[in-house]
């Protein structure tokens, strides 16, 4: 089957109320690829039974949603673990000379509803 039969034949099952997107597409994507490419997943599309770009929008978005899922998890050793347990659990130390005059600058330069020393904070119910 032919790229334009499979896109034609693909194009008539998606137009269906069932299958059509309840978003408008407005933007568009393009990539240049080679003959060889572009034969792999066109023949793809149609072992799916679908339109070659319902085909490589799905797979493009299935593998993006993998990759961002995976970079959103941190991955630790028992080693790692442990010793990131052992910090979260042990008392904590008091600020250094730096990270106090840093605080002190920060109070006096910025306003926030959170600073207490602003203009603008809220001060609680309880004050």
């Amino acid at each position: 089957m032919c790229a334009i039969c499979v896109h034609s034949t693909s194009m008539s099952r998606d137009a269906s109320p069932a299958t059509r997107p309840a978003r408008t597409k407005a933007e568009r994507l393009v990539a240049r690829v080679t003959r060889a490419d572009k034969e792999l997943i066109e023949r793809g599309a149609e072992v799916a039974g679908q339109s070659v770009a319902n085909f490589v929008i799905s797979h493009a978005r299935s593998a993006a949603e993998t990759l961002i899922r995976e970079e959103a998890v941190i991955r630790l050793t028992v080693e790692e673990s442990r010793r990131l347990i052992e910090v979260l659990l042990a008392p904590a130390m008091p600020p250094t000379a730096a990270a106090t005059k840093a605080l002190k600058r920060y109070r006096e330069s910025v306003i926030s509803d959170v600073n207490p020393v602003s203009p603008t904070c809220r001060k609680s119910a309880a004050s």
